[in-house]
């Protein structure tokens, strides 16, 4: 069994929160530019070659994240109820909002509300249906916290099996745990048939769901995480710059989009992004310098959960009713309009409603006996990965 080695000097894990907001602006550029064609003509192809492969590598950041997270603050006394409470209270409430939000801009819109869109993303379990139009069919996003439920259910009996393993057995379930998205995505290509997302094309509404949406393929990422966050706090974990990071992130991401689509998917990218978390935890953990430190961004990232569920309602919104004429200067103007009202909303929400919320309802209920538990780290992921104030 690996023992806890390391002994932070803080809680907190400021950096993290700060790479959160720098992950989700990937995410925010990818629906505005490929996944809905706000921008159209020469500006649209220039943007869209270039974001067309942003928000997957994102997305495989919050997963691993989230498991990080977890697992760096869990509580040795908690209970399975006070841990499902918690994740709950930080979830659900921003979550029931954008809904309800988007059940508006749908009414206006006089877009029909089918049932199982409807109820499905209501209780947040869309991503377990291999249908492209009901992961998507309210608010677009919301399909990965389907994905954190799930994970959220399985943490509890997860981490005792993998804080039984010893420090060999952490590297070698990394290993394997790395090479399984590779994995799934070869099964999907040779085994995994269905409807082609385009007449004629490659990749089916099928290969997309298992290999992308599917909560069991994605909880890989999340047991990474938790991996990640044990092999840390072993002390076995070799120390990584943030620039040198950095650095591999944006190598990997460049090397992402030359293998085949399908392949990019996925967690594939959790190879490349994990080494962020480590660099960014241990920098805070240990009191060294992190340009993810400062009091901006890392009010952005706590923010950014809230604005992960409201990006798209600002894009789509704009794309339906206000750019269908515009010339290429004003769609752009119009694009930034959306970035700022995103961070307008997502800081009326995070500062009315989750934070307040998370405060009141989401500690951790004291035991008569015993010591207290330690305070939880506060950074956590959106999107995706929602983990921010235990």
């Amino acid at each position: 069994m690996a023992t806890d080695a390391v002994r932070p000097k803080t809680s907190r894990l400021p950096s993290l929160s700060g790479m959160r907001f720098i992950a989700a602006l990937p995410v925010f550029a990818f629906h505005a530019t490929s996944g809905m064609n706000f921008l159209r003509g020469d500006v649209g192809d220039f943007f869209t070659d270039i974001f067309k492969d942003a928000g997957t590598p994102s997305v495989s950041f919050f997963f691993v994240l989230s498991g990080f997270i977890l697992t760096w603050s869990a509580r040795p006394r908690d209970t399975m109820p006070d841990f499902w409470r918690r994740r709950m209270i930080k979830v659900y409430p921003n979550h029931l909002l954008a809904f309800a939000a988007t059940v508006v801009i749908m009414l206006l819109a006089s877009d029909p509300l089918e049932a199982k869109k409807f109820f499905t993303s209501l209780f947040l379990v869309q991503s377990w249906v291999p249908e492209l139009p009901v992961l998507t069919g309210m608010n677009p996003v919301a399909w990965s916290l389907s994905c954190e439920v799930f994970f959220y259910l399985s943490f509890p009996l997860l981490l005792p099996l993998v804080r039984r393993l010893s420090v060999r057995g952490l590297w070698a379930l990394g290993g394997v745990l790395l090479a399984v998205p590779w994995l799934v995505a070869l099964l999907a290509d040779k085994a995994v048939g269905g409807t082609p997302l385009l007449p004629g094309g490659p990749l089916t509404h099928e290969q997309l769901w298992f290999v992308y949406f599917f909560p069991p393929t994605r909880i890989v990422e999340f047991v990474l995480g938790i991996v990640v966050a044990r092999l840390v706090l072993s002390g076995a974990m070799p120390r990584i710059g943030l620039v040198p990071a950095a650095l591999f992130a944006v190598g990997g991401f460049v090397l992402n989009a030359q293998v085949p689509y399908l392949y990019s998917l996925g967690g594939t990218a959790a190879f490349w992004v994990m080494p962020l978390v480590v660099a960014g935890a241990t920098a805070d953990a240990n009191g060294t310098r992190s340009i993810m430190r400062g009091r901006v961004i890392v009010k952005l990232g706590e923010m950014s959960f809230a604005f992960y569920l409201v990006h798209t309602m600002f894009v789509v919104s704009a794309q339906r009713w206000l750019v269908q004429d515009m010339s290429d200067g004003a769609a752009l103007a119009t694009l930034f309009g959306c970035l700022a009202g995103s961070l307008v909303v997502s800081y009326a929400m995070f500062t009315w409603v989750e934070e307040p919320l998370v405060r009141k309802f989401g500690s951790a209920r004291r035991l008569r006996t015993g010591p207290p538990a330690p305070p939880a780290a506060t950074a956590a992921a959106p999107l995706t990965a929602v983990d921010a104030k235990d």
